[in-house]
């Protein structure tokens, strides 16, 4: 048992001294930290303190007030400024960015208002939007006058329909609670889906590795093929456990620090300012599903390539897999209740992160995410036994790759042992 945790702690912390994984970890982390301070870098890099400046040029000479007033009502970081200097003057201040736009307004010949947008670029869809909302607003309002309509009757002309949404399955979440979990699983599908690729893929690669470099038949000459291949997984294992660790330790010391400015956008809409328990558990419990259950598949597959240059093209229809698993999950976020999700819930490669989203989204059955649990469970020891034979005849073959092939050479020489 000593040459298991020999290999494993060998793997980790030769993993864990790489230039790669080091960078890899420091990016992340710049990334996080830039992620849950985005508020204050806003602020940093905008001169105008989050305000966009508009210059009003009112040809007609009655629609700046009502307009601005509109204007106000829907964004109040746009700061109006009503124009008397020239068009040319006014356009010569938004190229030296003194100006984020100029609006001209002016009525049409059945005396309703009518505008010309200018600015540097048409980009900002949401400066534009917001503008021409108020300016419809007001015509609304204008054209109301002109046939003689109460304020009273306008506001009750456009007043929103009354309409509730009322679940009648016991103990659904309500509208809020899906946002709240909509915006959680999709960062944590986000999470499974890279470090399930992410360290399955650096399991087939150091093995791909110690067998190009010949390590392999020193390796296997004093310990078992088997315990080699467990002793990567959980060694890998461990590095992600780490790596994890420092990306939610720093993620966590960031946001709690920002959290003031982080409620009212994203991060409080969508749920991470009150993340509940069952969904992290069934997170953690998913997550490390998952990852044995590629790891292994991984660890196997890499065993069948003599060169590293080999690796992706015998690993590709692993990561297609995953790929496709986060693309109905993708879908899934808008339909969690959909027949097609609830039924590939219940395949083992994409139940970590298809039956995940159903448990956060949707108030399912207990025995719904258990039977999920047990079938990846189920799976992942079907895969360890049957790699396990794979692998150990894997290692003992050189030569070019044949791919899947290779898996029945591979048994072949398990048996001759």
């Amino acid at each position: 048992m000593n040459s298991f945790w020999i290999i494993l702690f060998h793997t980790y912390l030769n993993k864990l001294k790489t230039k790669s994984f080091l960078i890899t970890t420091l990016l992340t982390v710049v990334i996080v930290l830039v992620i849950t301070n985005i508020d204050n870098i806003i602020d940093l890099f905008d001169k105008n303190g989050g305000k966009d400046k508009v210059a009003v040029m009112d040809q007609s000479g009655q629609l700046y007030e009502p307009f601005k007033q509109q204007v106000k009502g829907i964004n109040k970081d746009i700061q109006l400024t009503f124009y008397k200097g020239s068009e040319k003057q006014a356009e010569k201040l938004v190229e030296k960015g003194e100006l984020s736009a100029v609006i001209q307004l002016r009525t049409n010949g059945q005396n309703l208002p009518e505008a010309t947008y200018k600015a540097m670029s048409i980009a900002d869809s949401s400066l534009y939007t917001d503008l021409q909302t108020s300016l419809q607003q007001l015509k609304t309002m204008l054209a109301a006058t002109q046939i003689h309509l109460a304020p009273a009757q306008l506001q009750k002309l456009y007043e929103p329909v009354s309409f509730h949404k009322v679940a009648l399955e016991k103990n659904a979440k309500t509208e809020e609670e899906l946002n709240q979990a909509r915006g959680l699983v999709y960062v944590l599908l986000f999470v499974i889906y890279f470090a399930v690729i992410m360290y399955a893929n650096m399991i087939a690669m150091e093995v791909a590795t110690e067998k190009s470099s010949r390590v392999m038949e020193i390796l296997i000459s004093s310990v078992s093929p088997i315990k080699q291949m467990f002793a990567k997984i959980l060694g890998i294992g461990l590095l992600s456990l780490t790596q994890l660790a420092v990306f939610l330790l720093v993620g966590y010391y960031s946001f709690t620090r920002n959290m003031e400015s982080l409620k009212g956008g994203f991060f409080g809409v969508y749920g991470f300012s009150n993340i509940p328990v069952e969904t992290i558990v069934f997170a953690v419990i998913f997550f490390i599903l998952g990852y044995f259950l590629y790891a292994t598949l991984a660890a196997f597959l890499g065993s069948l390539v003599s060169r590293i240059e080999d690796v992706q093209q015998m690993i590709t229809p692993m990561t297609l897999t995953v790929v496709a698993g986060f693309m109905i999950a993708m879908f899934g976020l808008g339909k969690p209740d959909a027949p097609f999700i609830t039924a590939t819930s219940f395949i083992p490669f994409f139940t970590p992160m298809i039956m995940f989203l159903r448990v956060g989204m949707l108030t399912i059955p207990t025995w719904e995410a258990i039977i999920g649990i047990l079938i990846l469970m189920a799976t992942i020891s079907i895969l360890a036994i049957f790699g396990a034979r794979v692998y150990r005849g894997g290692v003992l073959m050189y030569g070019k790759s044949n791919s899947f092939k290779d898996i029945k050479k591979a048994l072949q020489l398990t048996k001759n042992e």
